[in-house]
């Protein structure tokens, strides 16, 4: 049954009713519905944007523009979750977006759809007090996939936007950056990420003739010591080291007297704006060659994929206008960031200067996931004092 539309100015009353639209990636559940609804009722002009290519699941999407002039102000989410994992651990309905002493808790609260749910809020509250006349527009881009596999969510609608020749000015994507308190963090860059699954083969072989084999584990070792034991770089301005790490060490072997003929491991490198993913899977051949003896029979395969290159909008208009908004609403200036791990705004830094700033992360993906009502409620009030900050420049 469709849930009543929530009032467009309560951002606690909209995140309960997103909570309740059980949106597991690449589920649709009501979520855009339920935006889309609120949206028209606000003068938006909506497109629902369903992609299904390159392989990836289908993708409902939306696309909603308040005005036609200039600036376009995006802000860019994602109403997707990820599954519930044990639903017995949880103390309420994943999906029943209930109170419990001051918190709405529920799968999706802090990632992303209590943001959402206070831009929405926010744009109600901006909207009557500036009316239509504003001086630009203000959209919203909401995909279904940014849990997934990103194939056909905003980088699809990003594309649509192009060859409409419709630009973003500028992007505020809801993601959870705060660690301890609201809005203590920015975020004005991310990591890249590589993953690598290795494989050596060597020669299979009984224990006490290893003249006669070639022990594949004992170049996957050397091989993977020379690239955990030594550090890609020491930072950069904006961005922590460079980190590697080993996820997984496979070999499949039960008997205690064979040395295996393969052996295979897994890991994830998250790099700053010092490298590119060419230029890491470049190091990691080289340290690989070396690990391996030449001599022997083994031989390796290194498969790379990248989610995603490292990127940094440099503290700028956008970056000033949240942290001052912050400021004024708050009593305290956010810290400018990169940490943390992959967004869709590594996609929509090739459009526009893009910044992020959302809830408590603390319990995204967890069971009971949580946001304050209070924190909820404060977002709202920080993102339309953005609106407004943005719009008077």
């Amino acid at each position: 049954m469709t849930q009543r539309v929530p009032p467009p100015n309560d951002p606690v009353a909209i995140a309960q009713g997103l909570i309740r639209c059980p949106s597991v990636t690449p589920a649709e559940g009501g979520a855009l519905d339920l935006l889309e609804a609120l949206l028209r009722d606000l003068g938006f002009l909506c497109h629902r944007l369903p992609f299904a290519e390159d392989g990836g699941a289908a993708v409902d999407n939306l696309y909603a523009r308040l005005g036609t002039g200039r600036p376009n102000f995006c802000y860019a989410g994602h109403t997707d979750v990820v599954p519930v994992g044990d639903r017995a651990a949880w103390s309420v309905d994943p999906f029943a977006g209930e109170i419990v002493d001051d918190w709405l808790i529920g799968r999706g609260a802090a990632d992303m759809k209590g943001a959402i749910a206070a831009f929405v809020a926010a744009v109600a509250g901006f909207h009557g007090r500036r009316g239509p006349d504003f001086g630009g527009s203000i959209s919203l881009l909401i995909t279904g996939d940014e849990e997934g596999d990103a194939v056909n969510g905003t980088r699809k609608v990003l594309g649509w936007l192009a060859e409409r020749g419709e630009t973003l000015d500028a992007c505020l994507v809801g993601e959870p950056t705060s660690d301890e308190r609201l809005a203590d963090m920015v975020k004005i860059g991310r990591r890249g990420s590589l993953n690598g699954a290795l494989t050596v083969t060597g020669v299979q072989g009984h224990t006490a003739y290893p003249q006669l084999a070639d022990n594949p584990l004992h170049h996957l070792v050397r091989m993977l010591d020379a690239v955990a034991s030594e550090p890609l770089d020491r930072g950069s301005e904006h961005f922590p080291p460079s980190t590697l790490q080993i996820t997984n060490v496979e070999v499949g072997n039960t008997a205690s007297n064979v040395i295996p003929a393969q052996a295979r491991a897994a890991f994830n490198v998250r790099f700053n704006d010092l490298h590119s993913s060419d230029d890491v899977e470049t190091w990691l051949r080289a340290r690989f060659d070396r690990g391996i003896a030449p001599a022997g029979a083994a031989r390796y395969e290194l498969a790379v994929r990248v989610s995603g290159e490292s990127f940094l909008c440099p503290p700028g208009p956008l970056s000033e206008a949240i942290a001052a908004a912050v400021e004024s609403v708050l009593g305290r200036r956010p810290a400018f960031g990169t940490g943390g791990g992959t967004s869709d705004a590594r996609f929509i830094k090739d459009h526009c200067p893009v910044a992020e700033l959302g809830l408590l992360n603390a319990t995204m993906h967890k069971v009971d996931e949580r946001v304050g009502l209070e924190d909820l409620r404060d977002l709202s009030t920080v993102y339309g004092a953005i609106l407004d900050r943005y719009f008077a420049a």
